[in-house]
């Protein structure tokens, strides 16, 4: 593995000073960089045994996710690798409340559908730190199914919906490894249960009842149980309801009407999530981060919600700008 590191160091296909090429194509420098490192490897024993042969297969691969989070971030040392880019608001689009937006998800839910459904299918991002390691990201899909009888199923798959059909870096044994796009990390059957307790009670579909059920969902989080929830502390709220319900028109438009109430959450523009969708944003900053909520404009649905660092964190290797987090829910 050393040997390959020291390849790529030497290879610089995207040098501190050059271009950052993102998920666009290399120039014709950096292909014959990249070209060079691929075909000047140390020479293989001439008789290898199967796990030699194994282990330089998934040596390639993790210079090739190496490479990738080299385009990615511009960096040639420690890389986040496999690391998200930020959202990038439209230069060109016009920002929408979040009072306009909750109108609009009440007009939609007038019908009432869709209807709320439970469980979740979610494409999510998260960045693993150490004080002794480069920080990686690990992007994996969750679906989470109820059958009648109250039992369900959660299948957890390796995959990166920005790469289709390139390896996937995961993390086993507290070591990260690189697998197949769509491996199966885990797949579990779960017997019957029920409990009439946020999250696991269907939530309502109106503001101040929802408002409740939320405080209700994290409050074993809560530092102080005699003020209502805070801007941050209900979009963490959100993020549990999101990971439990796959949410209903009425229910949307319920949670758009309370955010929209909420102080520091300010609307900032047109994003298109990494599923390729098109959302509002409205972004809230805190102490070292900012968190970004996409939301459908037509119906207030949330699509997505990320979170970067504001500030570089030199101990963990991280620098103002990486991506902690970024979950997208899908129905």
């Amino acid at each position: 593995m050393a040997d390959e590191l020291e390849l790529l160091r030497r290879a610089n296909p995207v040098p501190a000073d050059g271009p950052h090429f993102g998920d666009g194509p290399l120039d014709h420098t950096a292909e014959r960089h990249l070209d060079r490192l691929l075909r000047d490897r140390p020479a293989a024993p001439r008789r290898p045994t199967r796990g030699r042969l194994a282990w330089g297969l998934a040596a390639s691969a993790v210079v090739a996710a190496l490479v990738s989070a080299l385009l990615l971030t511009g960096q040639t040392t420690a890389p986040a690798v496999a690391a998200p880019r930020p959202l990038v608001v439209r230069a060109d689009s016009t920002p929408v409340s979040l009072k306009t937006l909750a109108e609009r998800a009440r007009a939609d839910a007038k019908d009432g559908a869709p209807e709320l459904r439970k469980g979740t299918h979610v494409q999510s991002w998260s960045m693993g730190m150490s004080e002794d390691k480069p920080p990686i990201t690990l992007p994996e899909e969750r679906i989470v199914r109820w059958n009648a009888d109250d039992s369900h199923t959660e299948i957890v798959v390796a995959t990166d919906p920005r790469h289709p059909g390139r390896p996937v870096l995961v993390e086993g044994g507290g070591e990260p490894r690189v697998v197949d796009d769509g491996h199966v990390l885990s797949r579990q059957t779960y017997p019957p249960s029920w409990s009439d307790a946020p999250p696991a009670a269907p939530p309502p579909h109106d503001s101040v009842r929802l408002s409740a059920y939320l405080e209700e969902a994290v409050r074993a989080y809560l530092s102080d149980h005699s003020k209502p929830l805070s801007t941050s502390e209900l979009l963490d709220a959100t993020e549990t309801l999101l990971d439990r319900w796959t949410l209903g028109a009425r229910e949307s438009a319920a949670l758009a009407r309370l955010l929209a109430d909420t102080e520091g959450l300010r609307p900032v523009g047109r994003v298109t999530d990494r599923l390729g969708r098109s959302g509002q944003a409205y972004v809230y900053e805190t102490s070292g981060t900012r968190r970004m909520l996409i939301m459908d404009p037509g119906t207030g649905a949330v699509l997505g919600l990320e979170t970067t660092f504001t500030r570089a964190e030199p101990e963990y290797g991280v620098k103002a700008g990486d991506v902690m987090s970024y979950s997208a829910w899908m129905r």
